[in-house]
């Protein structure tokens, strides 16, 4: 199953998830990460709608990072292992990165992501993502 990939940047425009599988049907959250050995540093996947996530039969931990409607981190639970469950009340989606990964890009409670670009499903992006402009603000 293809997913479109989306380029998520945070506040100050600097790009946080380079390849990012949107995962946006009940089938593919439902599948999510299962089947893979790990993600790379720039690789996610965002389940929306989501609240609450599972890593039962995942290979490997990851930071699960909760979002409101406006795309603004609610909360980060980081180094989450397989067989693990993590929520957060009135989030609306959920971004899945490498462990470790939501520290290191700066991903912390009140800040907000902006989509860079979106592909289509299975289409790798015409150019790759550079730096993103800050929003206007």
């Amino acid at each position: 199953m293809a997913l479109p990939q989306v380029a998520l940047a945070n506040d100050d425009g600097n790009v946080v998830c380079e390849h990012c599988l949107l995962a946006e049907t009940a089938l593919a959250r439902l599948r999510g990460l299962l089947g893979r050995s790990g993600l790379s540093s720039g690789e996610g996947m965002l389940l929306r709608p989501a609240s609450s996530i599972h890593t039962a039969f995942m290979r490997f931990p990851i930071d699960a990072v909760f979002l409101d409607r406006e795309d603004r981190v609610l909360k980060v639970a980081p180094e989450l292992s397989p067989w693990r469950m993590a929520a957060c009340k009135g989030a609306r989606a959920v971004l899945e990165l490498p462990a470790g990964e939501a520290q290191r890009r700066g991903l912390k409670p009140g800040v907000s992501l902006t989509q860079v670009w979106r592909s289509a499903p299975g289409s790798l992006p015409a150019h790759p993502p550079g730096p993103a402009s800050p929003r206007p603000g």
